[in-house]
């Protein structure tokens, strides 16, 4: 596994997933991608994990894809764009279908990607103080492989307030949106994770990786169709004059053309 993401169990069974590039607030990168992925799949596999925690280190959950990740893109051909948001999907679709209770812990920023991987866990926690964005059209992309997680979560109409704007929002707007369950102060946020992972101890770990299934089949249910979709609407947005523009914008430390005055 990349030293990008570590995983530590304690004796009751409880696992601890944490995204460790603090330095680069946990920004998604291939490397970290394929590993999150590899954990998810170990852990489902453990018949000793009955609970999975996922987290961030340093000042941030998740930041969103790495720019330099994404950069990268725009000098790819078509083929290993397609490979590249086809290991952000498989990602995403590990996490959501791991089966164990996957709790995620939010604080500082969660963006981009960092909302998505908020959307495929089961509950997920907040400090009040962490901050959300859906970034991806600031750059002239769109929040595709995500897509599906994010309107699965909020709902679409309430989605729709905050996936095509890019604009920040604050913890307790998450939780009117339905992406957090809770948001606390930053000094409760340790009991409140234990309040969440404590029933599942007095639970049957087949029975509640059956009842998640059926909670999935049951609900929205996400099809590789859909995951698909997501897919190629990325690459093509890779793809586009916009995507060119917004990326090399945030290189070069400048507005990208499309910005007018507030």
């Amino acid at each position: 596994m990349a030293d990008t993401v570590t995983v530590e169990t304690d004796a009751r069974g409880v696992a601890t997933l944490t995204l460790d590039r603090a330095d680069k607030h946990n920004a998604l990168d291939a490397a970290t991608m394929t590993a999150l992925t590899d954990a998810a799949q170990a852990l489902g596999q453990d018949d000793a994990v009955r609970v999975v925690v996922l987290r961030g280190a340093g000042k941030s959950f998740c930041a969103g894809g790495d720019l330099n990740w994404m950069q990268a893109q725009m000098g790819a051909d078509g083929p290993a764009r397609a490979r590249e948001a086809r290991r952000l999907a498989d990602m995403l679709w590990a996490l959501n279908t791991l089966p164990k209770p996957l709790i995620g812990v939010v604080h500082g920023n969660a963006f981009g990607g960092g909302v998505g991987m908020a959307a495929v866990c089961d509950v997920a926690l907040g400090a009040d103080r962490a901050k959300f964005a859906l970034t991806e059209t600031r750059l002239g992309l769109i929040p595709a492989t995500i897509g599906p997680y994010v309107i699965a979560r909020m709902g679409e109409g309430r989605a729709r307030r905050v996936f095509m704007s890019g604009r920040v929002f604050d913890a307790a707007e998450a939780v009117r949106l339905g992406l957090l369950a809770q948001a606390v102060p930053a000094d409760a946020l340790e009991a409140t994770i234990e309040a969440e992972i404590t029933p599942y101890l007095s639970c049957a770990p087949g029975a509640v990786a059956a009842a998640k299934a059926l909670a999935r089949s049951l609900g929205q249910g996400i099809t590789q169709e859909q995951i698909d979709q997501s897919v190629a609407a990325l690459g093509r947005q890779w793809e586009t004059d916009a995507a060119r523009e917004g990326v090399a914008a945030f290189f070069e430390k400048r507005p990208a053309s499309w910005v007018t005055g507030s």
